[in-house]
């Protein structure tokens, strides 16, 4: 196959480039950790905040998880920040057309599929 896909010995499918376990946990973690910080966010400040610092408070938000999700599951903070700025670009790209959750959503598998390529050999969470 193209994608890279291997026949496993015991049946299915792998791709020895993907880390699937740490695709999984870096997509939970960080949207956990999105929905959290957005929702203690959203308690705290006034929607005009958002309005007027958004643009600013939402990639620092988005930076601040990918942090703690590199943290969490044990990957690198240097690479993890990189992916973290490339999916997010995404998901500004997103937010011009208005459909900024969307673009989270999106921004957040793009983020795992980089995490999972670039994860070293000790991740936690074995």
């Amino acid at each position: 196959m193209g994608l890279g896909l291997k026949r496993r010995s015991g049946g299915g499918w792998e791709n020895p480039g993907v880390r699937f376990e740490v695709f999984w946990r870096v997509a939970i973690v960080q949207l956990v950790a999105v929905a959290l910080l957005s929702l203690i966010l959203a308690a705290l400040l006034s929607p005009g905040f958002f309005n007027h610092w958004g643009w600013l408070a939402g990639p620092a938000a988005w930076l601040l998880c990918a942090w703690v999700t590199a943290r969490v599951v044990g990957l690198a903070v240097g690479p993890t920040l990189v992916g973290a700025v490339l999916a997010g670009l995404v998901s500004a790209i997103a937010v011009l057309i208005g459909q900024h959750w969307l673009g989270a959503l999106v921004a957040v598998g793009l983020f795992a599929a980089w995490c999972a390529r670039r994860a070293p050999g000790g991740a936690a969470w074995t």
